[in-house]
């Protein structure tokens, strides 16, 4: 068992996927962690996998930290309330929209503002695919991005609290003001949502024989759609006028792309066409890749393989014995023949070696 940086006892209020799934990470560094949530199920499953214990009302608590996992929407009211109740305590909440709660907690004529130099707003950059305590992990912060947003009245022994709380669920800590957060997770997270969403809805009543065509492009671009849209709805709610001004930004770019489209052969269409196309690679080189560095420095080949058991795994034990590290790797698949297509990432250097050899052992390489 890893030593922890924590000392105390964790309370965590809310035990959903993140909740529980802090519960299990620092439980597994032998941490008292005490679980409260107002779903009396949702509080059962998480003790029963080992996120925690249940809080009994009973006893005289007083934890070192207050985990807040609630909606975004009640957040604040959560954070406040544990404030007033753990007075010795640190209380951070780990809702995805960082201005909106301080400004909420700010304007509470109820809260003390001493009371704010032992809250740090928080937010990790992670999730899955399934909601609630069934979906937890422990493991599910390790090596992703947890942001520390102190406010002014934080103190310093409040911003060590939260950053020893992501150190001990092996998370890569980052610092930035409130604001700073909610202009970069608009960006980053809240714009690719609603595109996602925008792109999916013009499926809703495609023939299926259309979307018999369909590939790994909009697999990606649509993959966030099937995100909850209750949790989206306070998101983006919270976020409004972030999101609001990067996507007049994207209201602009689609307004000059409608207007070149509707005279495609007039002069200077093509220009504006293939610049449009160019701005956006090279916002998407910029996405760090691999250890943080540029993505774009590697180089990609697709191998077909049969559809059937162990494919894969003979094609990545066979790479392994040739010598090469892959950067990356996807799948996709044929719409109509029973083979798969093994989306491969090296390092320039390396690519054409490898597809020598792998052709050489019988592999379909499509450079």
């Amino acid at each position: 068992m890893n030593p922890s940086h924590l000392s105390g006892a964790v309370l965590v209020l809310g035990s959903g996927l993140l909740g529980a799934s802090i519960g299990l990470g620092l439980r597994a560094r032998g941490i008292d962690v005490v679980l409260s949530d107002p779903s009396p199920s949702a509080q059962a499953v998480a003790v029963d996998i080992g996120a925690g214990r249940a809080l009994d009302p009973a006893e005289n608590l007083s934890p070192q930290l207050v985990v807040v996992a609630a909606p975004p929407d009640v957040t604040a009211h959560v954070v406040a309330g544990a404030l007033s109740k753990y007075p010795s305590a640190v209380v951070v909440d780990i809702a995805s929209v960082k201005g909106a709660v301080l400004a909420e907690l700010q304007a509470m004529a109820a809260l003390e503002p001493a009371m704010l130099e032992r809250y740090v707003g928080t937010h990790p950059m992670a999730g899955r695919e399934r909601s609630g305590p069934v979906a937890a992990r422990g493991e599910l912060f390790n090596s992703m991005p947890w942001v520390l947003c102190p406010s002014e009245a934080s103190s310093a022994q409040a911003i060590k609290v939260a950053h020893s709380l992501a150190i001990d669920l092996d998370a890569v800590v980052f610092r930035f003001t409130p604001d700073e957060h909610d202009g970069a997770v608009a960006l980053v997270s809240h714009l690719p949502q609603v595109m996602a969403s925008l792109v999916a809805s013009r499926l809703a009543e495609t023939p299926q024989h259309a979307l018999s065509l369909a590939g790994n492009g909009l697999r990606d671009v649509t993959r966030i759609a099937a995100s909850d849209p209750a949790l989206w709805v306070q998101i983006l709610g919270a976020n409004a006028p972030k999101v609001l001004e990067i996507m007049q930004g994207v209201r602009t770019d689609l307004d000059r792309l409608i207007k070149t489209l509707s005279a495609p052969t007039a002069p200077g269409a093509r220009l504006d066409l293939a610049q449009l196309i160019s701005e956006g690679n090279a916002g998407q080189s910029r996405i760090p890749g691999k250890h943080g560095g540029p993505a774009q420095q590697y180089s990609w080949l697709t191998v077909l393989v049969d559809d059937k058991p162990g494919q894969i795994a003979e094609l990545l034990t066979e790479i392994g014995e040739i010598g090469v590290n892959l950067e990356d790797l996807r799948l996709d698949h044929s719409a109509g023949l029973q083979v798969g297509m093994v989306e491969l990432s090296v390092l320039p250097a390396r690519r054409v070696a490898l597809v020598d050899e792998l052709t050489a052992r019988g592999w379909k390489v499509i450079q």
